[in-house]
């Protein structure tokens, strides 16, 4: 037997011991960044590191139940993403509708979708809110885990799309456009993004290297802690999390004071 494969598990143990159980984030973010870095490395198509992230997705959603953490969001595919080649972009959806419906029907997550689904193709728009809608319906207990699975998501979009609907429900109620520019809150575009009703994020974590955010939840990380790792997302293990949770119990939150 090698040595590393008895030396991991209990480095595993140390950290997860290491963890500050008081202090464990209640909402994680998560880039899933460097499926298709992960391929090209080894040599083979774009659809096969997008389909080896996918199948990471229950691992880390187990990781974080168990860890306390009560809503995980997961950034699939943003808008920009929309703009790459027919081909890869019709593969990576059909492997995304596949991931939340394994979600959807895992029996211990609360689905919700976050994203402009109009922005999609109609089919995979249709999976997406028929497996909301089902996970709604399955009897899923009220306090289990929320999973927000951003497709077709940008920040600017979100904010965007937030301002224009509280917009039109002010003009359905008969306000005047300056009534409402006076009376406008930062609570009035909160309750209107894609994750009304939900924290947010304590803490955002980026796989493969890369340190920036690129549109990821601009309204909800104004006081996120980030942790950046090198792993690409593909590679991304337990350890990992668990030095992730670490760092973040380490750090005193200021919350901007």
């Amino acid at each position: 037997m090698a040595l590393s494969s008895l030396l991991y598990p209990m480095y595993e143990r140390r950290l997860a011991r290491q963890l500050d159980k008081h202090n464990v984030p209640r909402h994680i973010g998560v880039i899933l960044d460097g499926n298709r870095r992960w391929a090209k490395a080894l040599g083979t198509p774009a659809f096969h590191g997008h389909q080896k992230g996918a199948d990471k997705i229950s691992e880390l959603l187990t990781w974080s139940a168990d860890a306390g953490v009560d809503v995980v969001t997961l950034w699939m595919l943003s808008t920009d993403n929309l703009s790459r080649s027919s081909d890869e972009l019709s593969q990576l959806l059909d492997i995304i509708c596949g991931a939340v419906d394994k979600i959807a029907d895992d029996g211990r997550w609360r689905l919700r979708v976050a994203g402009a689904l109009e922005l999609l193709p109609e089919a995979a728009s249709t999976c997406l809110a028929e497996a909301e809608a089902r996970n709604r319906r399955s009897g899923v207990a009220k306090d289990a885990m929320v999973v927000n699975v951003a497709v077709g998501y940008g920040g600017r979009h979100e904010i965007t799309d937030a301002v224009r609907n509280f917009l039109r429900s002010q003009a359905a109620s008969g306000r005047e456009l300056s009534e409402v520019a006076d009376s406008l809150t930062v609570e009035d575009i909160t309750a209107h993004l894609y994750t009304a009703g939900l924290p947010d994020p304590d803490l955002v974590i980026r796989t493969s290297g890369e340190q920036r955010l690129g549109g990821f939840l601009l309204w909800q990380s104004v006081h996120s802690e980030y942790y950046f790792c090198e792993a690409y997302w593909p590679d991304f293990r337990r350890t990992d999390f668990l030095r992730a949770l670490r760092d973040y119990g380490q750090r005193e939150r200021r919350m901007g004071r």
